[in-house]
Formats: C-alpha cells, sequence, structure tokens
C-alpha cells in the first residue's frame, strides 16, 4: 500500500520513510527537482522509497499519476507551498484530509486574524484597506494602531513583512509593499510585543494536544528574521496547561480538526498572541528536534493521520530524550555560497553539534533579511533547551558561511 508525498519540508523525510515502513506503508515521493533533499535522499538506504519526477504544481498530470498508483491510500502536503494543492487533490481522490476550506483559510491571515477576534481570541483585527493613499492610509492608522505590522495575508519564511513604528515608516513600507510580487494581498494588524514561540501541536477529532513549545528567537527590529530555535521551552506547568486550552480553542475557532499544527504566538503582558497558524509539522528542523527530545517517531502520527485514523501520538505517553536547539547559519554577505569554514571544530565542542546544509555550493543567496538567506543549519542537544541554546550558539560561533560577492555580476550567475 502506498503514501504519497507532494513535495516535503527539507529534513524529516528520513524519519517519514521509516514510519510508513512501520506502518506497512511504502512512500511516494513526488517532487519537481529530487536535488533539494539530497541530504535525506543521500542517508537513506537505496530503494527505501519511491521518487517521481514532475511538476508538483500541474495539479490535473498530478492526479492523473495518482490515480495510476496502485494502492494509494493517502497524501501528505507538509509545506505552505503546496497545501492548497494537496487539498484539491485529497478530495478530488477521495483520500482522508481536512477540510479544504479550512486549510484555505489557514493560508489566509487576514482571515485568520478576524475569525480569532470575533471569537474573542485576539485583540486585534486585520486591516486589508491598506493602499497608499490618504483615506486608506488614515483608515490603518485608526483600525490597527501604531505600532502596526504590514505582511502578506499567504506569505512565508518572513518575507513580506514590515515593521511599522511610525507614520514615516509606514510611508515607507507601503513605498516598497507596491514593488513586491505578493502570493496574498497586503494587510495590516496590531504589533504585539514581547518573546515569540511556536506550538507543536497535534490535533485529532477536534480535540488539541501540545507536544511541546518552540523559542524562536529572532533578530533584532525591524526585522524578522528567524535566528534560533530550541524545545521544548520548559513553562511551568499551570501555564502549559493553559497553553493547551488555549490552542485548543484557537484551533476549534477556525475549524482545525486534525492533524499537526504549528502555531506562532507571541507572549505579552495580557497573554497570548497568534502570529499565524501554519496547517503542518513545523519546518527546519522542528520535526528533528521534537523526534529527539519526545523520544518518539512523530512523523509515525503524521502517517496514521493521512490514513484516516487516530494517531497513537494523541494518547500515548513520551519516553522523552534530550532537548535541541538549532541556530540559521546566515553569510555576512549576499553572493554565490562557496561554503563553511569551522565545520571541523564542531568534534570538539559539547552537545553533538552538527551542520544540516540547506544550500548547495554555487546557490546565489540574495535575501539576509528572511528566512530565504540562510546556507544550513547548526544543530545542538544538552538537558534543557536553555543548556541546548547556549551549546547551538557557541558552536555557530565556531562557523563562517562563506559567499563570493562578485559571483553576484557573473555572467549567468
Amino acid at each position: 500500500m502506498t503514501v504519497a508525498c507532494l513535495e516535503s519540508l527539507t529534513f524529516g523525510l528520513g524519519h517519514l520513510v521509516r514510519a510508513a515502513d512501520l506502518l506497512g506503508e511504502r512512500l511516494l515521493l513526488l517532487t519537481r527537482d529530487p536535488a533539494y533533499y539530497a541530504y535525506e535522499l543521500d542517508r537513506l538506504p537505496a530503494g527505501a522509497l519511491d521518487v517521481v519526477v514532475t511538476d508538483t504544481f500541474d495539479v490535473e498530470r498530478v492526479a492523473d499519476l495518482l490515480r495510476r498508483t496502485p494502492g494509494l491510500r493517502g497524501l501528505i502536503s507538509s509545506t505552505d507551498t503546496w497545501t492548497l494543492t494537496g487539498a484539491a487533490l485529497a478530495e478530488r481522490l477521495g483520500l482522508p484530509g481536512l477540510d479544504p476550506a479550512v486549510l484555505r483559510l489557514t493560508r489566509d491571515k487576514a482571515a485568520v486574524r478576524n475569525r480569532l477576534h470575533n471569537a474573542g481570541l485576539t485583540r486585534g483585527r486585520a486591516v486589508e484597506n491598506a493602499g497608499p493613499d490618504r483615506e486608506a492610509r488614515g483608515l490603518l492608522l485608526k483600525e490597527a494602531g501604531l505600532p502596526l505590522v504590514l505582511k502578506d495575508t499567504a506569505g512565508t519564511g518572513s518575507q513580506n513583512v514590515w515593521l511599522v513604528r511610525d507614520e514615516g515608516e509606514l510611508d515607507a513600507a507601503l513605498a516598497e509593499a507596491s514593488g513586491r510580487d505578493l502570493k496574498g494581498r497586503l494587510f495590516a494588524e496590531p504589533y504585539f510585543s514581547g518573546p515569540v514561540y511556536s506550538a507543536e501541536t497535534l490535533t485529532w477529532d477536534g480535540r488539541t494536544r501540545l507536544l511541546g513549545v518552540s523559542s524562536r528567537l529572532m533578530s533584532p527590529e525591524p526585522r524578522f528574521r528567524e535566528e534560533i530555535t530550541a524545545f521544548p521551552v520548559a513553562f511551568p506547568d499551570l501555564q502549559r496547561t493553559s497553553l493547551e486550552r488555549w490552542l485548543d480553542r484557537v484551533l476549534a475557532a477556525i475549524g482545525y480538526t486534525d492533524r499537526f499544527a504549528h502555531v506562532e504566538f507571541v507572549l505579552t503582558t495580557d497573554g497570548p498572541e497568534v502570529v499565524e497558524v501554519n496547517p503542518r509539522i513545523g519546518g527546519a528542523l522542528v520535526g528533528e528536534g521534537m523526534c529527539r527530545a519526545l523520544g518518539v517517531n512523530v512523523y509515525e502520527a503524521m502517517i496514521e493521520a493521512t490514513l484516516g485514523r487516530r494517531p497513537q501520538l494523541m494518547d500515548s505517553d513520551l519516553p522523552g530524550g534530550p532537548a535541541v536547539a538549532f541556530v540559521l547559519g546566515y553569510p555576512v554577505a549576499p553572493g554565490v555560497f562557496t561554503g563553511v569554514a569551522g565545520l571541523d571544530r564542531l568534534t570538539d565542542m559539547p552537545g553533538k553539534p552538527a551542520w544540516y546544509p540547506v544550500k548547495r555550493t554555487g546557490d546565489l543567496i540574495e535575501h539576509l533579511g528572511d528566512s530565504r538567506g540562510y546556507a544550513g543549519i547548526v544543530y545542538a542537544e544538552a538537558e534543557t533547551a536553555e543548556l541546548a541554546t547556549h551549546r547551538a550558539v557557541a558552536a555557530a560561533g565556531a562557523l563562517r558561511v562563506l559567499t563570493d560577492p562578485a559571483g553576484r555580476e557573473a555572467p549567468g550567475g
């Protein structure tokens, strides 16, 4: 029997293959470019899964391919880019899946904000009349106030996000946004101050289990560049219980009844405020970190949910393991990626530090203000998330991500 994967996150494919094997399923990866998963594929035994190269944006072609797949029982779509395509394919082929309308809602940050506001779960509404003319600008300031955030309703990876702290920054942000190719629409919302976290949850039949919380240390304002993550954050028991109940209400308000979610939130002086709801397991090394820190292969739950049955992870005790942390490795300057200096030093450092590559030599790195700019990830572990963070930061400090700025100007570069 077969479970198909419509593309995948950069890391986690190995865990997914092992989960499918354990559950008696064969994993089929549909991808435009297998080289994107080179790190994972190179570490799997030959023939561990089936890989089919196809245009995964071509819904008709993918649908035809899946119809001809013997014993197809489920379809996984775990990336923001292919969320809606996966939902449409699952519905068309009669495969288990979340209501496509709910997934469309989660990919519209403004609609989620307003749904949560109507349910009394956020203090701020989305303002979509974010144009440069005086009337629209005045409405935006009146409804969202200052400081505020301008962003793309369907944005990913902290792209097309502007912090606005005064009217001068508002004018500059609106002008810059007018020249950007947005995935959705431009909207504004209040800026909630405080530390940012991500709740890693699993929901089934409308009930949510909080598996843990990841810290999300960001670059200084006004950027929103993700830099350091650790898991699991040690909240006091009462606060963790309160967070779990709040998350249950948040996901229920948007009709999210099943599967993993990665819910970003700010912990303000007045309680948690949602940043966005991602209908998937966390990206980067979040899935890897969950497997290690919880002591279970959480991807078994992904396969079970894809098959339409209650994941054992909803009810099982978690044996636990080391806390984990990782640092995203950005170069100092844009240019053509040429390698990483200092990797040999990791063997002498605590926490079993390791480098997980994302970029390949020769790749052009242009954008350093958001997650498009990191070339790889430095991972480390320890007894607590705090200690793991110290070790990961120390290991990352020993490395230098190298770029050739001249390569940006090279013909064909």
